[in-house]
C-alpha cells in the first residue's frame, strides 16, 4: 500500500484470530448493487473450523445507525456442507455496533467444520466505497484495510484468520466486475432482467483486508501470460484505455523480477485496476487497486507498481500475525521496491532513495517518538514512516551486514516458510539467525522498538608522525547506545582514500586508526548502510 489521500480514523483492534474461538475456512459473498440508490443487498456463507468447543460465535459486522449506515441482519441459518442442506434459523443479537453473536442449535466441537448463512442489506459506512470517478461515473470499489471490510461483508475481520472467498455480484449490465481469484462461468449471464452476474473464486486464503471487488465501466487490456499460463491485466476507466494500459504493462516485467528474488507466486492472475481507493495503490490479493490519476501512460509510477506488486508475497500471503508488525507487509513492500529500481537504474538511486527515506524518518520521529513494533489501536496511524522507510531500512542494514547473496537467501526462505501463513517480527529474526548462525537480538530490538535513530559525533586527532589518528565516537540520542559497525572515508591532505569500519558498541569509544598521512577530513557511511540521524564530524582543535 502507498498513501495519497491522509486518513485520519480510530479504528478499533479486535481481538487476534489466534484468542478467537473460531478460524474461518470459506467465505462466500452473494451482493446486488444497484444504480438506483446506494443499498446493497448481501447473503454470505461463512465456513469455519472451531478452535474449541462453542455453541455461539461472533461475526464482524457494521451495525445500521441513525445516519441510516450499515448493516441491517435480516436472516442467520446453520447448513452442513453446501449440497442443498436447508439452513436451520438461528437467534442473533448485537453485541456493539461492530459485532453480531449468533447462537447455533448444536455444539460444535474443537477441529470440527460447520457453517453459516447470514442474509443482510443495508449501504455502507465505509469499506465498499460508492461513488463516482474522476469521469463523473459511478463505481463501486471496496477498500478494506486495516480492518473496514465487516462495514460491508459479514467477517473476522483480523489479519491472521485467513480464508478462500468467492464473490458472487449482481450489478446493472454496463458494469465489469474485477475481484480476486478467477472468473468462473460466464459474465455475462442476465440475472435478473438487465443485470449482469459475475462470479469470481479465489481458493487462496486470503486476510479480509485484501478481499475485494471492483465494479465500473472497464475496458480491459492483456498484458501477457505470466508463467505461461496465468492473465496479466489492465481494468481502466474508458476514457484512459491509452494511457492506463500503457502505465499498467510495466507489471509483467515487475512481476517476473519479483518471483526471481522471492519466490513462488500463490495467485492465478494479476489485475491491475484503475481505482477509487484512498490510497496511492492498495495491494487487493491478485486484483491491485490504484489511485484514478495513476494512469499517466510514463514510468512515473513504476515504483508504485512495484511496491503494491510485492505485497503480494509479503502482506498478502506471508501476512502480520497483527497490525503491530505491520513493517513485515509495508516495510518488506519498501525494499523489495528499492532492489527492483536498483536492478534497473543502479546503485546511484538506490543510495538516492534510501537517503531520502533517512530523512523522512528522521524528521517523522522529531515529531513523533515511535517504534516499528507499535502497538496502538489506530491502525491509521501506522501507516508512518516507520513501517515504510524505517522497516525497509532495517533490511537494507542486514543485507549490508551478510552481503547479497545470503540476504537473498534469508528473504526467500522466509517467505517459503510463511507463505499462506502468519508470521511477527520474532518469526524473522529466527530465519536470519539460522541463515546467519548468530546472534541479532540485539539488533532487532534496537532498530524496531527504540524510539529514535543514533546521533553521532566524531571528533579526530592526527598524531605527530601522521601515521595514526585517535578517533572519538559519541552516541548524542538520549536513549541507551546502539550497536553497530560504522564505514569512513578517511582522506588525508593529499586528497587520497582510506575505507575503514569499526564496531560502535558504547556511549563513548576511542579507536586508533593507521593512516597514511594526516588526516584531512571524514567521510561517514560513503555507502549508506547505516541509519542514523544527526551527525557532527570535526577535526580536534
Amino acid at each position: 500500500m502507498r498513501i495519497i489521500t491522509c486518513l485520519i480514523g480510530l479504528l478499533i483492534s479486535y481481538t487476534s484470530s489466534a484468542q478467537r474461538p473460531i478460524d474461518v475456512l470459506d467465505y462466500q459473498f452473494q451482493l446486488t448493487l444497484s444504480d438506483s440508490s446506494n443499498l446493497i443487498h448481501g447473503k454470505a456463507s461463512i465456513e469455519f473450523k472451531a478452535n474449541e468447543t462453542v455453541n455461539q460465535i461472533e461475526i464482524d459486522l457494521g451495525k445500521y445507525d441513525k445516519n441510516g449506515k450499515g448493516m441491517q441482519v435480516t436472516y442467520v441459518g446453520r447448513y452442513g456442507d453446501r449440497k442443498g442442506n436447508q439452513p436451520n434459523r438461528l437467534a442473533f443479537e448485537w453485541i456493539s455496533d461492530e459485532r453480531i453473536r449468533i447462537k447455533l442449535d448444536i455444539t460444535v466441537q474443537k477441529d470440527q467444520q460447520a457453517g453459516i448463512w447470514i442474509e443482510y442489506n443495508g449501504i455502507p459506512r465505509d469499506g465498499l466505497i460508492i461513488s463516482k470517478n474522476m469521469h463523473g461515473d459511478r463505481t463501486f470499489f471496496a477498500d478494506n484495510w486495516p480492518n473496514r471490510a465487516h462495514q460491508w461483508i459479514p467477517c473476522v475481520d483480523d489479519p491472521a484468520d485467513k480464508a478462500s472467498v468467492s464473490f458472487i455480484v449482481s450489478a446493472p449490465k454496463h458494469y465489469r466486475v474485477v475481484s480476486n481469484g478467477v472468473p468462473i462461468g460466464n459474465p455475462n449471464n442476465e440475472w435478473p432482467a438487465g443485470m449482469t452476474t459475475s462470479h469470481w473464486v479465489e481458493k487462496v486464503p486470503l486476510p479480509t483486508k485484501v478481499m475485494v471487488i471492483g465494479v465500473a465501466r472497464f475496458e480491459v487490456d492483456t498484458v501477457g501470460y505470466f508463467m505461461t499460463s496465468l492473465p496479466v491485466t489492465s481494468w481502466v476507466f474508458p476514457q484512459d484505455t491509452a494511457a492506463g494500459f500503457k502505465t499498467y504493462a510495466q507489471a509483467m516485467p515487475i512481476l517476473m523480477w519479483m518471483r526471481n528474488h522471492i519466490g513462488h507466486y500463490a495467485y492465478s492472475k494479476l489485475a491491475n485496476v484503475q481505482s477509487k481507493t484512498i490510497f496511492g495503490g492498495m495491494e487487493n490479493a491478485s486484483a491491485i487497486f490504484y489511485y484514478e490519476q495513476s494512469v499517466k501512460g510514463k514510468r512515473d509510477e513504476e515504483a508504485l507498481i512495484a511496491h503494491e506488486i510485492a505485497h503480494q508475497w509479503f502482506g498478502n500471503m506471508a501476512t502480520e500475525k497483527s497490525f503491530h508488525h505491520l513493517w513485515l507487509s509495508e516495510g518488506f513492500a519498501t525494499y523489495m521496491t528499492h532492489q527492483y529500481m536498483e536492478s534497473i537504474y543502479g546503485d546511484s538511486l538506490l543510495k538516492q532513495r534510501l537517503q531520502a527515506d533517512r530523512e523522512k524518518i528522521n524528521e517523522f520521529l522529531s515529531r513523533t517518538p515511535r517504534s516499528v513494533i507499535d502497538t496502538t489501536a489506530n491502525y491509521m496511524s501506522l501507516l508512518n514512516a516507520n513501517s515504510y522507510e524505517k522497516g525497509g531500512w532495517v533490511l537494507h542494514m542486514i543485507r549490508k551486514q551478510v552481503g547479497d547473496v545470503l540476504f537473498r537467501r534469508i528473504i526467500r526462505a522466509y517467505y517459503e516458510k510463511y507463505e499462506g501463513k502468519n508470521a511477527d517480527t520474532d518469526d524473522f529474526r529466527r530465519i536470519v539467525e539460522l541463515l546467519t548462525n548468530r546472534d541479532w537480538s540485539v539488533f532487532f530490538k534496537q532498530w524496531l522498538t527504540q524510539k529514535t535513530n543514533p546521533s553521532l559525533q566524531l571528533t579526530w586527532e592526527n598524531d605527530t608522525n601522521g601515521k595514526l589518528a585517535t578517533l572519538v565516537v559519541r552516541q548524542l540520542q538520549n536513549t541507551e547506545a546502539y550497536s553497530f559497525p560504522l564505514s569512513m572515508d578517511l582522506i588525508n591532505r593529499s586528497g587520497e582514500k582510506k575505507r575503514v569500519k569499526i564496531d560502535v558498541t558504547k556511549t563513548e569509544q576511542i579507536f586508533i586508526l593507521p593512516t597514511n598521512g594526516e588526516i584531512d577530513s571524514i567521510i561517514v557511511d560513503p555507502d549508506t548502510e547505516l541509519l542514523i540521524d544527526k551527525l557532527i564530524v570535526a577535526q580536534k582543535s
